[in-house]
This record gives structure tokens, C-alpha cells and sequence, in this order.
């Protein structure tokens, strides 16, 4: 089992910056790609950045250039630096992991953290 805890959310003004990180602890696995994901009211849950083992990334169309994830391999965490924040960026945003174990891949989710931006 692979348990994430995230931080870092909050209410901020558009144009200001906001940093979530969160960290994955258990055993039995490998830890593969990280990533967040977000979703506003009424809408579908959306991926905002990836991040692979090797440190390949890819980002929502609509946070590219505002927004990079990076992780801590060794300490199993990885983050999101916003900046330059929308109110359309409001949203809880969620901390996801792929991992391994043997030949099995499992994913986990975080239990969510809200960032809400006024305009």
C-alpha cells in the first residue's frame, strides 16, 4: 500500500503563487510516474502535470509555462509550483502515484488538497 499526504493548498489572489507537495510512504512497491490532477465543481477531473521516473513531464495545455511538477526520488515526494494563478485554477488538486510491485501496477490518490484563487 502506498500512502499519500499532500500540502500546501490555500486561498490566494490571481496572479500570486501557491507550491503543493506531497509525499508517498509504504512498502512493496516502486514508485513509477507522479502526477496532479485537479477538478472544479462540476467538472471532470483533469490531469495539470506528469512526472515520470526518469524525470519526463507533461502539463495540462492550460498550466504550461505557469506551473512545474518535480519530484525527490529518493524521498518519494514530488511538487507543483504554481505561479502566476488564475481563478480558473480553483480546484482541489490531487496527488497521484503509479506504482509496481512485482508485475502488478497499482495506482493511489491523495485525499485531496483545495487551492481556490480569487480574481
Amino acid at each position: 500500500q502506498v500512502h499519500l499526504v499532500e500540502s500546501g493548498g490555500g486561498l490566494v489572489q490571481g496572479g500570486e503563487s501557491l507550491r503543493l507537495s506531497c509525499a508517498a510512504s509504504g512498502s512493496g512497491f516502486s514508485i513509477r510516474a507522479m502526477g496532479w490532477y485537479r477538478q472544479a465543481p462540476g467538472k471532470q477531473r483533469e490531469l495539470v502535470a506528469g512526472i515520470t521516473s526518469g524525470d519526463t513531464t507533461n502539463y495540462a495545455a492550460s498550466v504550461k509555462g505557469r506551473f512545474t511538477i518535480s519530484r525527490d526520488n529518493a524521498k518519494n515526494t514530488v511538487s507543483l509550483q504554481m505561479n502566476s494563478l488564475k481563478p480558473e485554477d480553483t480546484a482541489v488538486y490531487y496527488c497521484n502515484v503509479l506504482a509496481h510491485s512485482g508485475t502488478y501496477v497499482t495506482e493511489f490518490w491523495g485525499q485531496g488538497t483545495q487551492v481556490t484563487v480569487s480574481s
